[in-house]
């Protein structure tokens, strides 16, 4: 059987499998079964799947995902993520568009202890929409902001999809998490100018409004107190994987220790907060595990079938430049982005772009950032945005979905521009990773 028709059925198949709206992990399984029944002989095959799925989530590479969900959790439900966000509004003052600033600020901050954009967009739409109603900002400024700083927990460590690509794509966990720090902070950057800009052209779409003054020595009591210990945990997450003193399963287990005795230290550690953030980590993990399952036997098919090698001849033979390659892959996964989920966006486009990426010459380290913000886009794109509908569920009963893929538009144009700036300067993602000290 020719590649083309292998890859033509395996994809046409997962896509009608998914439409169904069966999980994505069990729709892979599907696919993963018959594609090695019907390919690798029959019973011995399967057999052999067995084999590659339990390799696939037996390694310690993995073990950073239950950590670094765990560490969210609890930092979530004990009320640190919380208390951060206060400190950060008593620093913003008087600035033009305040509360969307402080949303972008406080979705930073979230982003490095949660790892979850799912999670930092409800928390700071319940947080903070309630107030920029009561001011009278636009959906532009209020919705806007949360929904675009919620996506920069993907890139930001710790991400768990981060650890999930790195494992799809056989790449070091450490240098793709600290890949990813500098391109989260740019594209924060260029939202918080974003917003700035606007607001002083058109103030109607954040009104200001008097603020209350907080002498500097509360601020500074209160960054002491709230912030610098959440600057430890970050630290013992990202910090020591820089400096070459633990990997990324050992940096990831520390931040997670190193929550649960900060909360033990502001006295929330309570029965309820070790059950709920437990539980909730157990069950994403095994969400994830199984999703890795399904991935590794799905590329051994595309490998095994011809697929991956048709495919690089073909890209290969293309009368285009590298880069023309580049922006067409990424014009891909951006238009799955509209109507797919990251995971499933992930596990179908990874085994087949990084064997591409790496006949075309690229770094996959830089790749894999620029991937990851492209899902993250997927985030905010509509119409099936995962955040676009969290976002509905926290923003007044009047607000139409319509009104959010408008106020989500402006962000990712600041997305697309993080990305041109990632291709024309690589260093920005891959400079700090150039600085790490390997064990």
């Amino acid at each position: 059987m020719e590649w083309q028709l292998v890859l033509l059925i395996v994809f046409g198949g997962l896509v009608v499998i998914l439409m169904t709206g069966l999980p994505v992990a069990f729709g892979f399984m599907i696919i993963n079964v018959v594609g090695i029944y019907l390919l690798w002989g029959g019973a011995s095959g399967l057999g052999q799947l067995f084999l590659s799925m339990k390799e696939s989530v037996a390694s310690f590479v993995i073990l950073p995902i239950p950590m670094f969900i765990l560490l969210g959790n609890v930092l979530f439900h004990s009320g640190m993520a919380g208390r951060a966000i206060d400190v950060v509004d008593k620093w913003m003052g008087s600035l033009p568009g305040r509360l969307s600033l402080l949303a972008v600020g406080s979705g930073v901050i979230v982003s490095a202890l949660s790892g979850s954009g799912l999670a930092s967009a409800a928390m700071l739409g319940s947080t903070l929409v309630p107030d920029m109603e009561k001011r009278g900002y636009k959906t532009s400024m209020s919705a806007g902001p949360i929904m675009g700083s919620g996506g920069i927990a993907m890139i930001i460590p710790p991400s768990g999809d981060i650890v999930l690509l790195a494992s799809l794509a056989y790449l070091s966990v450490g240098t793709l998490l600290i890949a990813g720090v500098i391109p989260g902070l740019l594209m924060g950057a260029l939202y918080g100018i974003y917003i700035v800009v606007r607001c002083f052209l058109q103030p109607s779409v954040a009104p200001a409004y008097k603020v209350v003054s907080v002498p500097l020595r509360q601020k500074l009591r209160a960054t002491v107190v709230d912030i610098v210990p959440i600057a430890i945990i970050i630290f013992l997450v990202t910090g020591v994987i820089i400096i070459g003193i633990a990997t990324p399963s050992e940096a990831a287990s520390m931040g997670a220790l190193g929550a649960f005795v900060l909360a033990a230290c502001y006295r929330s550690l309570t029965w309820k907060v070790i059950k709920t953030s437990i539980l909730s980590a157990v069950m994403v993990t095994v969400m994830l595990l199984t999703i890795l399952l399904g991935a590794i036997a799905f590329s051994q098919i595309l490998a095994f079938s011809g697929c991956i090698k048709g495919l690089l001849a073909f890209t290969t033979s293309l009368p285009l430049s590298p880069i023309v390659i580049l922006i067409g892959m990424q014009l891909v996964v951006l238009i799955l982005g509209c109507f797919m989920d990251e995971v499933a966006i992930m596990m179908m486009i990874v085994p087949i772009y990084i064997p591409i990426v790496a006949v075309l010459g690229f770094n996959p380290i830089w790749f894999a950032i620029l991937l990851l913000i492209n899902m993250e886009m997927g985030l905010t794109t509509p119409p099936f945005g995962l955040i676009l509908f969290v976002m509905k569920g926290v923003m007044p009963p009047a607000t139409k979905i319509t009104d959010l893929y408008k106020a989500a538009l402006p962000f990712l144009a600041c997305d697309a521009m993080a990305m041109a700036l990632l291709i024309a300067f690589p260093q920005i993602a891959l400079w700090l990773p150039g600085l790490m000290i390997t064990r």
